[in-house]
C-alpha cells in the first residue's frame, strides 16, 4: 500500500523524537503492510527495536477485549443492553445506570477516591461501586475507565471467570492472536514508564495503576499485544477474516452504528464513532500510545503501537497523533 503522506508523519514520530519508535501496519481488504522503525528503548540504554514485540495497548483492551465478551454475552441471551447495573453488582447504588450506558461511557459516574492507587484490589472494587452516577447519565458522553471496569465484573458475575480469563478464551484464542496475552515476556516486551528513581523500566508490567492493582479482574487496561495479532483483529473486525467465529456477522455491523441512548453520533459500543468529510470510521487510542482506526466503508484500517510514556509522558505526541489520523484519513479516500 502506497501512502507516503501517512508514512511521512509516522517517520517524524520517532526523527522528531516524541517517541522511541513505532510499529504501524496498514490494511487495506486482504492486503496488510506492517512496518517497525526507530528504538525499542531510550533509557537506561538505547535499544533497537524488533518486529512483533508486544505493547502495553492500554485502553485498546476495552474494544479488542471487553466489547466482544459481553456482546458474544447478549448474543448468547445471558446478559441484555438494558439490563441495570444493580443486577449483577447490587452494591452498585445507581440502578437506572444500564450495560448500554457502560458500553457507550454515557453513564456518567461522578465522585473522588482519595489515595486510589495506594488501595488494594478489594478496596478498589469497593471504593469504585461507591461511585454515583450524574444528572447527565444517557445524555452526555464521558469516557471513563470505570464504565469497562464494571462491565468486567458484570462478566464475571455471569460466568464464574476473571474479565481476561474470558478475552483470553472467548477473543484471543479463537481469533488466532497467539502473542496477545495479560501475562508478557518483558525480554519479548517495549517499555513504557523509566523510573528515574531506581533506574529502571516498567515492562512486562501494565503501566495503568488500576489494571496492576485489579489484575486479572480489570477490563479496561493490562492486555499487551503484537502488531501481527492487532492486524488479525482488524481484519476480524472488517468481516474479512473469520466473521463468525467471535461474534455474527449481523452484530459486528451493529458496531458501526451510534449505540448511544442520546443518538448524538460519539460512540458505539465501546467504539469512538467519527466522521471525515461526511464519511464515518471508528477509532479507539490508548494512553500508552496506541491507537486503531477502522474505516469499514473502504475496508480499512490502521495500527499504531508506540510507547509515548517512555521514559517520560509525551504531551506532543498526541497532536502528532492526532495529524497522522487526518493524514490518514485524507489519504485513503483520495484513493477511493
Amino acid at each position: 500500500m502506497n501512502l507516503p503522506k501517512t508514512t511521512g508523519v509516522l517517520a517524524a514520530l520517532t526523527a522528531d523524537q516524541l517517541v522511541p519508535g513505532v510499529s504501524y501496519a496498514f490494511i487495506q481488504g486482504q492486503q496488510t503492510s506492517l512496518h517497525y522503525h526507530g528504538k525499542k528503548s531510550w533509557d537506561p540504554v538505547v535499544t533497537k527495536l524488533l518486529p512483533e514485540q508486544l505493547y502495553d495497548v492500554a485502553s485498546l483492551t476495552k474494544v479488542v477485549g471487553t466489547v466482544p465478551v459481553i456482546l458474544r454475552l447478549i448474543e448468547q441471551n445471558r446478559l441484555h443492553l438494558d439490563d441495570s447495573l444493580t443486577t449483577y453488582l447490587p452494591e452498585w447504588h445507581a440502578p437506572r445506570v444500564t450495560i448500554r450506558h457502560l458500553l457507550t461511557h454515557t453513564a456518567d459516574i461522578r465522585g473522588y477516591i482519595p489515595n486510589r492507587d495506594r488501595l488494594n484490589a478489594q478496596e478498589l472494587k469497593t471504593a469504585l461501586l461507591g461511585l454515583s452516577s450524574g444528572p447527565l447519565l444517557g445524555n452526555q458522553m464521558h469516557y471513563q475507565d470505570a464504565n469497562f471496569i464494571f462491565l468486567g465484573w458484570v462478566a464475571t458475575k455471569i460466568t464464574g471467570l476473571p474479565i481476561q480469563s474470558l478475552i483470553s478464551q472467548m477473543v484471543l484464542q479463537p481469533l488466532g492472536m497467539h502473542d496477545s496475552t495479560f501475562q508478557p515476556d518483558p525480554k519479548s516486551s517495549v517499555p513504557t514508564t523509566y523510573d528515574l528513581q531506581t533506574h529502571t523500566n516498567l515492562v512486562g508490567r501494565v503501566h495503568d495503576p488500576k489494571a496492576r492493582v485489579l489484575g486479572e479482574n480489570c477490563g479496561s487496561a493490562g492486555l499487551f499485544s503484537s502488531l501481527c495479532d492487532l492486524v488479525h483483529f482488524m481484519q476480524w473486525m472488517l468481516q474479512i477474516r473469520q466473521p463468525g467465529v467471535v461474534l455474527t456477522p449481523a452484530t459486528l455491523d451493529r458496531l458501526s452504528q451510534d449505540q448511544t441512548p442520546m443518538q448524538d453520533g460519539s460512540r458505539s459500543f465501546g467504539w469512538q464513532l467519527n466522521n471525515f468529510n461526511g464519511q464515518e470510521f471508528l477509532s479507539q487510542t490508548g494512553y500508552t500510545g496506541t491507537m486503531l482506526v477502522l474505516v469499514p466503508q473502504l475496508q480499512s484500517g490502521l495500527v499504531l503501537l508506540s510507547n509515548r510514556v517512555h521514559p517520560v509522558v509525551g504531551e506532543r505526541y498526541l497532536w502528532a497523533r492526532e495529524r497522522l489520523l487526518q493524514t490518514y484519513l485524507a489519504e485513503i479516500w483520495s484513493k477511493k
